[in-house]
């Protein structure tokens, strides 16, 4: 067996970042090699995640000047970022130079929200500011990885969360031309989905057996998931978008409503659906509605797709941190370095999560 490819994971001791901690470990031809924070450095990676002290029990967070340093110990790095918004794409930056100095390769894939426009018009008009390193937008491609069959940038910015529920569901049909119409969608993540660092709204006695509404057809994933529509399906779509927050930690469970082009049975949909998903490992399409806790700890996305009259509905659900950031992450490693798309990422859902 070939020697594996080092990891760099960024984001420290937030819930992405041990996710892609935790995927690395069980990853057959990847090996975490450093673990980088900015307030944890020097401390046990397993006194942020205790459930990792069996396969990292004396691995501690670093610096990333201490990453630098050694950089010209392996000709190839994969470099996997749960950086913050803002933040990712400077260390990013960082890296990319110094290896570029070195003559060290590099393969980055980016979870944050850094990378995912090629335009640094449309990233600003997002987010609200210029973007840090917008000469390295065009070394990127953003998409989700059953929509793109060939890459021609050497990293890649993998969408959101939301953003890959409402896509994976969106794209087929929009792609078959079946639709008429706007897409209406109210979806729901768990309280992992809004980071580490507690706030009022991820409170647990706020979050528990709670539901409730933000940013309601405000939120920041709706240019984004529009724009790679565009790209997968050829097709300019109008969305609209409600997000909630649920009462439970792990998951993604996603209602997306749209007029048909004109009547048609649930069967027929569902063909559609199935025949564009054909042979991916990770997206099922079900005769029944999908249940959060089928996919939640894995990579698997479920979808169920049904009609009546002139309206179509689809049922998306995921793991926001498996599938929608470090296993759709690691899922883009896997082709990037041309090994077998699933590779470390078949572990079954845990079931009663």
């Amino acid at each position: 067996m070939k020697t594996p490819w080092p990891v760099i994971v960024l984001g420290g001791s937030g819930y992405v970042a041990g996710e892609f901690a935790r995927l690395v470990a069980q990853h057959p031809r990847l090996t975490l090699a450093a673990l980088v924070s900015t307030t944890q450095v020097g401390e046990l990676v397993a006194g942020s995640f205790p459930h990792l002290t069996p396969v990292y029990p004396e691995q501690r967070f670093e610096a990333l000047d201490d990453v630098l340093a050694r950089l010209d110990r392996a000709g190839h790095w994969i470099v996997l970022s749960a950086a913050p918004h803002g933040a990712s794409a400077q260390m990013v930056d960082v890296l990319l130079g110094a290896a570029e100095q070195r003559g060290v390769q590099l393969t980055v894939v980016d979870a944050s929200a850094d990378f995912r426009f090629r335009d640094p018009a449309a990233f600003a008009e997002v987010y609200g500011h210029a973007h840090a390193t917008p000469a390295r937008l065009a070394q990127f491609a953003c998409a989700v990885p059953e929509h793109v069959e060939h890459i021609t940038t050497p990293h890649i910015a993998h969408p959101g969360c939301f953003a890959t529920a409402m896509l994976l569901g969106i794209v087929p049909l929009a792609a078959a031309g079946v639709t008429a119409g706007p897409f209406f969608v109210s979806a729901t993540t768990g309280s992992t989905g809004s980071g580490r660092s507690p706030k009022e709204t991820t409170h647990h006695p706020v979050r528990h057996s709670n539901m409730f509404a933000y940013q309601a057809l405000q939120h920041r994933h709706v240019p984004e998931v529009r724009e790679l529509t565009r790209q997968a399906a050829g097709a300019d779509i109008e969305l609209h978008f409600v997000p909630h927050s649920g009462p439970f930690a792990r998951g993604i469970y996603s209602t997306m409503f749209a007029p048909l082009a004109q009547p048609c049975e649930p069967a027929a949909l569902r063909q559609v659906l199935t025949e564009y998903y054909r042979g991916q490992a990770f997206v099922s399409v079900d005769a029944s509605p999908p249940r959060v806790k089928d996919v939640a700890g894995s990579n698997f996305a479920r979808l169920h797709v049904t009609c009546a009259g002139d309206a179509v509905v689809v049922l998306s659900t995921l793991d926001n941190l498996v599938k929608g950031a470090a296993g759709g992450s690691i899922q883009w490693v896997n082709r990037l370095l041309g090994l077998p798309h699933t590779e470390g990422l078949m572990l079954p859902a845990s079931g009663w999560i």
